[in-house]
């Protein structure tokens, strides 16, 4: 039997890495990232000794320019895509709209909503009947995040009526196109947005008492990808704890 390839963007941490170590048994992987080129090449070993065939990938999805090439070379690494994870996001420090600038601005719908839409339009061109996209989007698009990443919930919830119009495109073709929003979860991401503690300190308020693991989260994008959830799509699946 011939294997699906899984492309998955941000895969170097937290939640895409998560995603491709446990995808690996039953997936080949091409395998996005950035600025962290040991901790893809660390996921990426992870993969190949449990079986999967591995390309690595870097680009600055700052940069519309960089997504075409990017999957030129996946293109070349594999026969086919039968699966996106479109992960790769950003946060900044956290603070309040009144402070938000330009830039930081427009660095996070570059990566958290253009960069998505234009992966996804790539995977499109390539995808066939049976294969899937998951969305990654945030609890944030929930809760507005205020005071501190309005910004960030707002390019996540513009990825979500992104999916929901991208699901009802693609359903006439066989392709399923889903999102998630994770909760609380542990990862580097908060260290990232200037609170390393925010998942510990959060966690307990959370209905479940406790943050998530990016292992969780990893565990039910793939059930999304999976045939178990043939007829799922135009959906958002909260994991989140209760919160």
């Amino acid at each position: 039997m011939t294997r699906k390839t899984l492309l998955i963007t941000g895969a170097s941490s937290g939640i895409g890495a998560a995603t491709a170590r446990l995808a690996a048994p039953d997936y080949d992987l091409a395998l996005h990232y950035n600025g962290n080129r040991a901790g893809a090449e660390a996921v990426a070993s992870d993969a190949r000794s449990a079986g999967a065939r591995v390309s690595l990938h870097r680009a600055d999805l700052a940069d519309p320019a960089s997504i075409a090439p990017m999957f030129d070379e996946i293109d070349a690494a594999h026969p086919a895509l039968h699966g996106l994870v479109n992960n790769a996001g950003v946060v900044d420090v956290a603070a309040p709209v009144a402070e938000f600038t330009p830039e930081r601005v427009a660095r996070m719908v570059a990566i958290n909503l253009t960069a998505p839409m234009l992966v996804a339009a790539q995977s499109a061109r390539r995808l066939g009947p049976g294969a899937a996209i998951v969305n990654v989007s945030s609890a944030a698009a929930r809760f507005g995040s205020p005071g501190q990443y309005a910004d960030y919930a707002a390019t996540k919830g513009g990825l979500e009526v992104f999916s929901k119009g991208l699901a009802q495109e693609l359903a006439p073709k066989g392709i399923r196109v889903t999102a998630i929003r994770p909760g609380i979860i542990e990862t580097e991401i908060h260290a990232k947005g200037g609170l390393p503690d925010r998942a510990a300190r959060l966690g307990p308020t959370v209905p479940m008492g406790r943050a998530g693991t990016a292992e969780e989260v990893a565990r039910a994008i793939l059930w999304l990808l999976s045939d178990s959830a043939s007829y799922v799509t135009d959906t958002v699946l909260d994991v989140s704890g209760g919160r």
